[in-house]
């Protein structure tokens, strides 16, 4: 093969994280031949910075916080957490960053891995630079799906870049954990860290810009974190923003816009992402390099006919899991428009159109408690014009969260269309409330009437009842 060989299949996979994966996936099982480029590792993002090795530093903090509230068992309990198992458990969920057992997935698909830098070199074409420099240029018969993902963005401080300070690539991989640690920001990431590293041993110091954390879901749930978070021992300011950051020999010093002045040993930014998409060439097909990619519902780049862009790079959603969910209907879309099939089922619900990201996005954020939510919340429902009602309801008067812990604190909240008696939205916080997350998903997605919802029994005694008593409290207000 020469250096400029060109080799043609029917898609061109422009990274293989879990989103790109997923493409590849869908578009070899309707025999399209497949190639995936790739300039890191296979699984991308996900596998090894962030939703799998964070919550594998999660998941013990969260474990030990409620074994220390069960009779008979926190008393069993001595000490702190083993910080350094947890940090190597935490190397064995991402496999000390090899990525061979996705390789060898992607092999057992039929897809093609190409290993390099790849770029967009005009219409349907990706040019492929190697570790070794070879140059290989890729054709596409029928699309190209751009899945390059997101990266942390860092505030414009000056000198920041020799601080060098953490993003969540950082916080996820450090190999010990830093005897104080400040973070900066407020949200999905800001606070599961900050709950991580306070548990594995640090002194956290957050430090949030607005009026709380995690401000896109219901205002109870940033509430509730913070409160367990200051209990917990971190210290959480809101209402302030970093004017300087220098590291004085090994230590952080931080200045705040109150003049006040913070020590730490780390500092992490966790205040927003952008698109990976300022080398990939968009410039070569009339698109601006580093902007995120404006699709339509079938994941196709609006204005194209055969580029598609799929995952956190079309900043529809900038969720694992759904991007894997635009990536099977990506696939199923460009499968079908490759096939000749003359009209795609793009109405809302279609298999051809990703309307969860606009009516029905879970998310559960891993502190402690966890936060759980899908849809609407209150302010964005009646933001767009529905006429609405919350419900609310205190999970702690659930007797199956009596059982889970004593001291249980956790709030619901069902968002109530009143036209139609569908819910729009649900948020849970509390301890295990990520595993109610997906009952409320199906009935958001599902919109089943409340009048049908009676019917759905839950076990006793689960945490599950919460819905009897969400039922209950609409029926009787």
């Amino acid at each position: 093969m020469t250096e400029m060989d060109s080799i043609a299949y029917d898609v061109v996979v422009l990274g293989a994280g879990p989103v790109g994966e997923n493409v590849a996936e869908r578009t070899r099982a309707a025999g399209l031949t497949t190639a995936v480029v790739e300039s890191e590792l296979v699984g991308g993002e996900c596998s090894y910075w962030a939703c799998m090795p964070s919550k594998a530093l999660l998941r013990p903090v969260i474990a030990q916080s409620d074994a220390l509230h069960l009779p008979g068992l926190a008393e069993t309990i001595q000490g702190p957490l083993d910080t350094a198992r947890v940090l190597a458990h935490r190397n064995e969920v991402t496999k000390d960053w090899h990525d061979d057992g996705q390789v060898t997935w992607l092999e057992r698909i039929g897809a093609d891995l190409y290993r390099g830098h790849g770029r967009l070199a005009g219409d349907r074409t990706v040019e492929v630079t190697g570790p070794d420099g070879t140059r290989r240029v890729l054709t596409a018969r029928h699309a190209v799906a751009v899945c390059t993902g997101s990266r942390a963005v860092l505030p414009d401080l000056p000198g920041l870049d020799q601080v060098k300070p953490w993003t969540s690539r950082e916080a996820t991989s450090a190999q010990a954990a830093p005897g104080r640690l400040v973070v900066v920001g407020g949200g999905v990431v800001a606070a599961e860290m900050a709950t991580a590293w306070q548990g594995l041993g640090s002194r956290v110091t957050v430090l949030v810009r607005g009026k709380g954390l995690l401000n896109r879901m219901e205002p109870f749930v940033g509430e509730m974190v913070a409160q367990s978070l200051t209990e917990a021992g971190a210290d959480v300011r809101t209402g302030t923003s970093v004017t300087s950051v220098t590291r004085e020999g090994g230590t952080v010093v931080v200045v705040t816009d109150q003049g006040e002045r913070i020590e730490a040993d780390e500092i992490l930014f966790a205040t927003g992402r952008a698109p990976r998409s300022d080398d990939i060439g968009l410039e070569t097909i009339g698109l601006e390099p580093g902007s995120w990619l404006e699709t339509d519902d079938s994941l196709r780049v609006t204005g194209s006919e055969w580029l598609y862009a799929v995952g956190d790079v079309n900043r529809r959603v900038l969720l694992t899991h759904q991007g894997k969910y635009q990536a099977r209907i990506a696939g199923a879309a460009i499968a079908a428009r490759a096939s000749g099939t003359a009209e795609l089922d793009t109405r809302a619900w279609g298999a051809h159109a990703a309307t969860a990201d606009h009516a029905a996005v879970p998310q559960v954020v891993f502190t402690a408690p966890e936060a759980a939510a899908v849809g609407l919340s209150l302010a964005e429902a009646e933001q767009a014009g529905h006429r609405v009602r919350a419900v609310d309801y205190d999970i702690s008067w659930v007797a199956g969260a009596y059982l889970y812990r004593a001291d249980y604190r956790g709030q619901a909240r069902m968002v109530v269309d009143l036209e139609r008696e569908i819910l729009l939205g649900v948020t849970f916080v509390g301890p295990g409330v990520g595993e109610l997350i997906h009952s409320a998903t199906v009935a958001v997605v599902g919109q089943v009437p409340i009048s049908r919802l009676w019917h759905a029994v839950p076990s006793y005694p689960t945490i599950s009842e919460v819905w009897l008593r969400l039922l209950e409290t609409y029926r009787d207000s």
